[in-house]
Formats: C-alpha cells, structure tokens, sequence
C-alpha cells in the first residue's frame, strides 16, 4: 500500500503520505520500513497523558509510550500531530490540563482536539445506558476546548481541528447516542474565543457605550457574529448598545479584534 501510495506522490498528485496511529505502535521496525516512502506527517491518537484515563478506557497504551513516540518520530524529523479527546470517563479539567501541560512539552506541530460522543453499539454506549458515564454537555465540551485552544496557541502549537468531521452518517442522529456533537462544534469555539474579547475590550474601552464597531479580518466575520448572530445578540444585552456592527478589517490578523466604542 506504501508503494501504491508513494506513486501518486511521485505523479505529483498528493503531496505526501500522512499517518495517523497509535503511539505503541511507533518503534524502530516500523519505522525503518516507511523511512524510504515520501512520508511526510504521522498523527499520534494520544488522547490523554494521565494513565488512570487510559487505563479507564481500555486505550492499550500509557503516556510514556506517547513520549517515546514523540522522541522517536522527532529523530526522523517527521511532522507530528497529537490527537486529544475532552470528556473521556475518568477525566476531569485538572486532569485534561494537566495533560495539555505533559503535551505542549513534548512540543508537537499541530494539535486536533475531539469531544467525546457515545456512539450507539459501543461500549461507552453500555456505560451510559447504566448511568455509569455522563457525557460533558455541548457548553462544557466548548468552554473546556476553548482553554485548550488558548493554552497551545499561547505556546506556539497550532490547533488544527476541533471537533468530529461532520458526515452523513454522524448527521442523521442515528449513529450518537449522546454527548457534545455539533456539525460546526469548533465554529462555537472560536466564536466564545471572540465574545470573549469582545467583552474585555469593551470593558476596557468605554463599557456605557451606545453604539460599538468591532474590527476584524473577513476570515473571521462568521466567528465574531456567532452561530446565528447570536454574539450579537450577547453583546447588544449586556451593554445595552443601540448598535453592533462588524468591520471588516485587513490589516488585522485573523485572531485579532479591535473595538472602537461610540457615544
């Protein structure tokens, strides 16, 4: 399958090959067989780095596995992605950030970060139909992202994804039993991100003012508007504003916001 794949790379048709595995899987004999392949990017599912989580849910691997992966894939000097899950039974936000901590320092490329959902036929799905796992609600699951977002932002780590890749399958509702799934889950998360500035700068600005301006770049709009306009709605309420408007602004970067309060 490499050397099927390797052919589209050479056809110049794909830009490389990208893994995505397990960190127990990631030892010297695999390595040495996919050296040779135009591999460009391997994902590790780490999910979490405290072992008791693991062990809680059957991963098959430990959080020292995941730094042995790390510093091996290092060696070969691979682009390394982390894949982590909030909401896992046995986990907590001490527990969660206590992970993100362990990660950052292993300093990966990219981040994904994935809620966890109950999918039906599963055996999380056994636990919740018993009451012995409650799923984090969609507001949790946000606001626990959203500090992971800040968290690796702030050290230079890009998040890449946050949240499921919307499907078919995922959409008809047959396939979730419970949990945190939204079509546009990391949409909420970058909108609560801009809310939150928003309010701050706000504050700072001139919090009895009637009308504000908020300017940001075209990309980010949609993330300051909210799903629905609904950051908006939140701003013009707890300020009492006659008017919100958005400005499109250039010259900002795409996670910078910049409020001119008028009276």
């Amino acid at each position: 399958m490499l050397a099927e794949a390797a052919a589209f790379v050479k056809a110049g048709r794909v830009d490389s090959i990208r893994f995505s595995t397990r960190p127990d899987t990631i030892d010297s004999g695999r390595l040495d067989i996919i050296k040779n392949f135009p591999v460009a990017t391997i994902e590790l599912g780490v999910q979490s780095m405290d072992d008791r989580v693991l062990s809680a849910n059957k991963r098959g691997h430990t959080s020292s596995d995941t730094v042995k992966a790390i510093q091996r894939l290092k060696e070969f000097d691979y682009e390394i992605g982390v894949q982590l899950m909030v909401g896992l039974p046995g986990d907590n936000p001490e527990r969660l950030f206590a992970t993100a901590h362990r990660v950052a320092a292993l300093k990966p490329d990219f981040i994904r970060i994935y809620p966890t959902v109950v999918v039906t036929g599963s055996p999380l799905a056994k636990l919740y139909r018993e009451g012995r796992y409650m799923p984090l609600s969609l507001k949790d699951a946000v606001a626990q992202v959203k500090e992971l977002y800040r968290f690796f932002s702030s050290r230079n780590i890009q998040v890449i994804r946050m949240g499921l890749q919307a499907t078919d399958d995922l959409e008809k509702g047959s396939t979730i039993l419970a949990g945190p799934y939204h079509p546009s889950f990391g949409h909420l998360v970058y909108s609560d991100i801009f809310l939150d500035m928003a309010v701050d700068q706000i504050e700072s600005a001139n919090p009895k003012a009637d009308r504000i301006d908020l300017h940001v770049h075209p990309r980010s709009v949609s993330k300051m508007r909210g799903l629905k306009n609904g950051n908006m709605k939140k701003l013009r309420v707890k300020f009492h504003l006659q008017s919100v408007e958005i400005v499109p602004d250039d010259s900002l970067k795409e996670d910078q916001l910049k409020v001119n309060a008028l009276i």
